[in-house]
C-alpha cells in the first residue's frame, strides 16, 4: 500500500525550511521602525533597518531554497 500523505521533502528538509522562515522573520523584525505623523524619528534610517534587516531576510530566502534542494546523504 502506498503512502498518499508523503511529500517529496524529508524531515530534515522541513526543519531547515522552518529555520529559514525563522531567519526571514528575524530580518523583518530588524527592519521594523516607528515613526508617527506628529514627530519624525530619524532612527528609521539606521544601518540596522536599511542594511542588516534586508540582508538577513535575503539570506533567509536563500537558505529556504537550499533547504528545498538539500538531499541528505544515504546510509
Amino acid at each position: 500500500m502506498e503512502n498518499r500523505h508523503s511529500s517529496g521533502l524529508g524531515k530534515i528538509n522541513l526543519v531547515l525550511i522552518a529555520s529559514g522562515f525563522a531567519i526571514i522573520v528575524i530580518g523583518f523584525f530588524l527592519m521594523t521602525g516607528s515613526s508617527t505623523q506628529v514627530e519624525f524619528n530619524p532612527d528609521i534610517f539606521s544601518f540596522r533597518r536599511i542594511t542588516v534587516g534586508p540582508m538577513v531576510s535575503f539570506f533567509g530566502f536563500l537558505f529556504i531554497i537550499f533547504a528545498i534542494l538539500f538531499k541528505p546523504k544515504s546510509k
